[in-house]
């Protein structure tokens, strides 16, 4: 029963917070509360591969790129309906080009499988920057149409987003608790082991991949229609960094430590942004602080203490 409640806690916490937020929130909040929950969704994602698999990308925002585009490039060309078809079309864009992907680099040890998702991010970015004609180069594509029912208001947008966030993170979060996901576990842990009891290591890296992908697309695809433009800055690698780095702050070892991560840095951003010029070096101290100080991230440093506190009450109740 106790362990029931206390995996019930942290989507009781995400549900009180971000559902107060339809009814309590300013304009200003609820667009910062949407780029929480997206991202969210882009760091619980990414997190398959590495908190879970073991495997560290740094191109993985080829596919939140890939799925804003196809959101973005298709509802400008057909009309805002098919902003609803692009999300279906987006993950499964994604899954196909992640397979590719997967099957070039996921036989490549640790630092090479690393340095080739680098290069296979810097590659995409190369290609949506020149290819203009189709793309729209360096200035992304802009006025991207929404549904009418999606357009009145960010409040009806980020009810959206949430519905579709919350289902995707349900599914994550079955899939990090099924054999599939221990199997991972056990690949991050020791992947001769996972081999010699005959399971395959490389087709399970593979799927863990495609997963982690699609996924990752459909946040790309949300997040076209939050200020509804898209540019090419969302398919760089320092874009596949910036979400390395949430997840750490969060805590790697927690499914949602990615997302505490997430919302900690996008409302230091939004905070620091407003008060100096120089907030992106005055982040960067704290973001250094934190990682260097805290290796196991804002939900390691709270289970240390919770476990401190937990010691200290039972030595008081039985001396």
């Amino acid at each position: 029963m106790k362990t029931k409640l206390t995996e019930m806690a942290p989507w009781l916490a995400y549900f009180v917070i971000f559902v107060s937020m339809i009814f309590a929130g300013s304009d200003h909040s609820i667009h910062v509360a949407s780029q929480i929950i997206i991202l969210g969704l882009f760091a619980i994602a990414f997190n398959v591969l590495f908190g879970t698999t073991g495997l560290l990308s740094f191109g993985q925002a080829i596919f939140y790129g890939l799925g804003a585009y196809i959101t973005g490039m298709m509802a400008k060309s057909f009309g805002a309906d098919f902003f609803l078809w692009a999300l279906l079309i987006a993950p499964v864009a994604a899954l196909a080009l992640s397979a590719v992907l997967g099957v070039l680099s996921l036989r490549l040890s640790e630092v090479y499988f690393t340095m080739l998702t680098l290069a296979f991010a810097q590659l995409a970015w190369g290609i949506c920057v020149k290819w203009s004609s189709f793309t729209g180069g360096d200035d992304g594509i802009q006025a991207i149409p929404k549904p009418d029912i999606l357009n009145m208001g960010g409040r009806n947008y980020y009810i959206f987003a949430l519905v579709i966030v919350s289902i995707c993170i349900y599914l994550l979060w079955r899939l990090d608790r099924s054999p599939f996901g221990s199997v991972l576990k056990g690949i991050r842990q020791n992947p001769i082991r996972i081999s010699f009891i005959g399971l395959n290591v490389f087709r399970h890296k593979l799927f863990a991949y495609m997963i982690s992908s699609s996924f990752t697309a459909i946040a790309g695809g949300l997040y076209a229609g939050i200020d509804k433009s898209i540019h090419p800055d969302m398919l760089v690698w320092t874009m596949s960094g910036s979400i390395i780095l949430m997840t750490i702050l969060g805590g790697m070892r927690s499914f949602f430590g990615p997302l505490i991560g997430v919302a900690v840095f996008i409302l230091l951003e939004d905070v620091i942004g407003r008060s100096t010029e120089y907030w992106s070096f005055v982040i960067g101290i704290i973001m250094i602080t934190v990682v260097l100080l805290f290796p196991k991230g804002i939900v390691g440093v709270s289970r240390h203490f919770a476990g401190l506190f937990a010691k200290k009450g039972g030595q008081f109740d039985n001396p």
